[in-house]
């Protein structure tokens, strides 16, 4: 059942409803209907699946904790904030939630119009997964934290991936998004690297629109254009 609480990630205080995956390594959540067709370079999808090892599928559930290498050259939309081992049956929570109204959708409507000004964009939907101080697969005490955050507003979507405390892990991750047949894919400087966590993760310290700990992307279309780099 819906539950309300105040949360406190990545800076942000929100007070929210939300849903509680269920705590189970390697699980997934239902399907999640969504509020508001989201459109995925070219295809438009009204369902979703927050996976636990965490990333996003939209056709089916997916239980893979062995991230691939993009691109996959698959038969699969994902998007993967930080794919890897996880597990909360043993420590911390995942959570989603979507909204069509509200201040959380003109904080999204005011960040986006700052990194992509040319757009007028007004989001009428956001969709949130949070994955909140979830432990690595056989190291119960570890606790990782990061987001990803779709919106639309009926013309342009975007992801957004927000990233907290990452606690080190020799484990690979690969972080980015995929599609079908990999026509679009992008991987996070980082990935499969020994600095995607810890202290000094890219993941946490860099951005590709100068905010750290943050990277956002325009996924309607194909990629030409879509992804504004950091100048830095």
């Amino acid at each position: 059942t819906p539950n309300n609480s105040s949360i406190t990630l990545l800076s942000l205080t929100f007070s929210i409803f939300f849903m509680n995956c269920s705590h189970s390594d390697d699980g997934s959540s239902p399907q999640i209907l969504l509020l508001h067709p989201f459109v995925y370079f070219g295809r438009s999808y009204s369902q979703i699946y927050v996976n636990h090892n965490g990333h996003l599928t939209f056709e089916a559930p997916w239980s893979s904790y062995v991230p691939q290498r993009f691109p996959m050259n698959g038969t699969r939309d994902i998007i993967a904030p930080f794919w890897t081992d996880l597990n909360n049956a043993v420590n911390g929570d995942i959570y989603y939630a979507q909204f069509t109204s509200g201040h959380l959708l003109q904080q999204v409507t005011q960040d986006i119009n700052e990194y992509f000004p040319y757009l007028k964009f007004s989001a009428k939907w956001i969709f949130m997964a949070t994955w909140y101080g979830v432990a690595y697969f056989s190291n119960p005490g570890s606790q990782t934290t990061f987001q990803a955050v779709l919106t639309t507003d009926g013309k342009d979507s975007f992801v957004l991936m927000n990233y907290g405390n990452l606690d080190p892990t020799s484990r690979s991750i690969q972080a980015g998004y995929d599609t079908i047949n990999s026509t679009e894919y992008f991987i996070l400087p980082g990935s499969f690297s020994s600095n995607a966590t810890g202290n000094n993760s890219v993941f946490s310290h860099n951005s590709n629109i100068n905010v750290p700990g943050r990277w956002v992307f325009r996924v309607t279309h194909g990629s030409a254009g879509m992804t504004r780099l950091s100048d830095s």
